[in-house]
């Protein structure tokens, strides 16, 4: 790299805002080492920033924690419609939930890919925790956008689609435990195939 690109390299980091930086931190440790390992401090040494910066953009770790799960919230549904614009039949766009869960296995990790970022959070935080309600939403809009994907490809199972749906989210949960105990998207291909044969039967 010239000193010119190195040189601009860094003026765009240092350009890049706080907050971006904190939350850009906050999501790469809290993945890596869990909510409650991860403390302030090693937040603001990792994002470069001042321990004030952090409170001038978020009130409390909590905060951060929220925005940290609403950001991996919009992480797949990233995922999830780059998939449904490549998907031309009604199944695979169906499919499109499922390949998203094993493209968020693919990205990068600081120590490799440990499951669902979503579920590894509410796991840490206590009953009543806005940040599990966060995590729920995600997880019902999943299943909603299954049982969508469902009533396209069979419309005159209006009844049997929202149970269909639940089905199918179960097991894409269960897939995605399993892969993140075993650190690759092996059970994750095994479910899209099951879901498949089930859509294929429909």
């Amino acid at each position: 790299m010239t000193k010119t690109a190195a040189g601009n390299t860094g003026q765009k980091e240092r350009k890049r805002p706080a907050r971006e930086k904190l939350l850009a931190s906050a999501s790469k440790l809290f993945y890596a080492d869990g909510l409650a390992s991860t403390g302030i401090d090693a937040v603001t040494a990792d994002a470069g920033v001042a321990k004030m910066s952090l409170y001038n953009n978020f009130a409390s770790k909590s905060e951060l924690v929220t925005a940290y799960l609403n950001e991996r919230h919009q992480e797949w549904l990233g995922l999830y419609h780059r998939r449904l614009h490549q998907a031309a039949e009604s199944a695979d766009r169906l499919l499109a939930v499922f390949d998203a869960y094993t493209d968020h296995a693919h990205l990068e990790y600081e120590r490799g890919f440990r499951g669902c970022g979503l579920l590894n959070a509410a796991a840490e935080l206590p009953v009543g925790d806005p940040g599990r309600d966060i995590v729920k939403l995600h997880k019902e809009e999943v299943e909603r956008l299954l049982a969508g994907h469902l009533q396209e490809i069979a419309p005159r199972r209006t009844a049997l689609n929202a149970s269909t749906a639940k089905q199918l989210s179960f097991l894409l949960e269960g897939a995605m435990a399993r892969a993140g105990l075993e650190g690759n998207d092996t059970c994750l291909t095994e479910a899209r195939g099951m879901a498949r044969e089930l859509v294929s039967a429909l």
